[in-house]
């Protein structure tokens, strides 16, 4: 599983970032920066899949 961040579609309200730190991160303009896209671990792609759910904006996704 990866995870797939459409930057046109984010408003940057950093909820990855602080859900997920260390697979997130954001540029100076606020918009999303994918950091670490795999996901192999099924508890990490559960965890994956819950920051995905909080996005305001849905700009993140899931692909397998």
């Amino acid at each position: 599983m990866r995870v797939i961040a459409d930057t046109n579609r984010c408003l940057g309200a950093g909820q990855c970032v602080l859900a997920d730190p260390e697979r997130f991160d954001q540029s100076d303009d606020g918009i999303v920066v994918v950091l670490r896209a795999e996901a192999t671990d099924p508890a990490e792609q559960e965890e994956l899949r819950e920051t995905v759910s909080h996005c305001p904006s849905r700009a993140l996704s899931l692909a397998d």
